[in-house]
């Protein structure tokens, strides 16, 4: 049965002039969806986020040097030259994380083509991170009256900025299956954090950490997804040998399974996967369209 998924894109989302995969691939993959369809995905425009609505997770400060480039430190603190249409993009690809949390709350599965979230800081960006859209989104689940809420961080590093900002919040877990030490972080019964050396040993973490959460942990309203593509043996930043597209599919489908079996809702966005000399443009989205079609089940 394929399900009607909302997924959300502007293209504000590219707006900015540095040009990097994660500034780039959710117009490339909207223009592969437009292409080539997948059954049951629903494209939409989100609503930007305003200054106030950043300001909720992030220091208002650190907002208003992304919004005007001063202090210009501050500003490409992510690592991407300043622009003004930065702040728009930013507004709009954050503003799709929070609305694919609100819609999945409300029909069960819902994505963004969002990239470039759990690195950011309160203060500060981080690793091509300028705001973190996945604490967004968990607070405006919370708001919404979700009593507990998963993040699950599959991206090749680790997600130490949304442990940042979300540690200290009793309603939220997260599960983070790395093969990158970057930005590593201090674990706990809610924030668990496991760094895979082999590839051999990737899909059996991923199942032991689900099977876990079914052990010990509440029922979980919403489960928002960081559903990196980068650990992909050819990808161009965070490869593991071994771990090749079969691997990658086989944890979309995982995933997915696993929340509908929970009845938990389920909010994506595309996280870490890079071009590089052996892995082409085509074949990066080919590899994102993976969680598109798993979405749809």
């Amino acid at each position: 049965m394929v399900h009607s998924v909302p997924v959300y894109f502007s293209p504000d989302y590219v707006l900015a002039r540095h040009e990097f995969d994660t500034t780039r691939k959710a117009q490339w993959t909207y223009e592969s969806l437009t292409a080539a369809p997948i059954a049951g995905i629903e494209v939409r425009a989100p609503e930007p986020l305003t200054a106030a609505e950043m300001g909720e997770v992030h220091d208002p400060a650190y907002v208003e040097a992304v919004r005007t480039g001063e202090p210009r430190e501050l500003a490409e603190s992510q690592g991407f030259a300043w622009d003004p249409a930065l702040w728009t993009m930013v507004r709009a690809s954050n503003g799709g994380a929070v609305a694919a949390a609100r819609a999945a709350l409300a029909s069960g599965t819902a994505g963004s083509l969002s990239s470039g979230l759990h690195h950011a800081r309160r203060r500060h960006g981080a690793g091509s991170c300028t705001f973190n859209g996945l604490a967004l989104a968990a607070r405006a689940a919370l708001q919404a009256g979700a009593g507990a809420v998963l993040v699950l961080d599959f991206d090749a590093h680790c997600g130490g900025g949304t442990h940042s900002l979300l540690a200290d919040e009793p309603r939220v877990w997260h599960v983070d299956v790395s093969v990158d030490d970057y930005d590593v972080y201090e674990v706990s019964e809610r924030w668990t954090l496991d760094l895979v050396r082999e590839a051999a040993d990737y899909l059996p973490t991923v199942r032991e950490r689900l099977a876990a959460l079914e052990r010990a942990a509440p029922r979980f309203e919403l489960c928002i997804y960081n559903a990196g593509m980068d650990l992909h043996e050819r990808s161009g930043d965070g490869a593991l040998a071994g771990i090749t597209t079969e691997v990658l599919a086989a944890r979309e489908r995982l995933v997915f399974e696993w929340c509908r079996r929970r009845g938990a809702a389920v909010a994506f966005v595309l996280a870490g996967g890079y071009i590089s000399p052996t892995l082409d443009r085509a074949e990066l989205v080919g590899l994102h369209r993976l969680t598109l079609a798993a979405a749809c089940g």
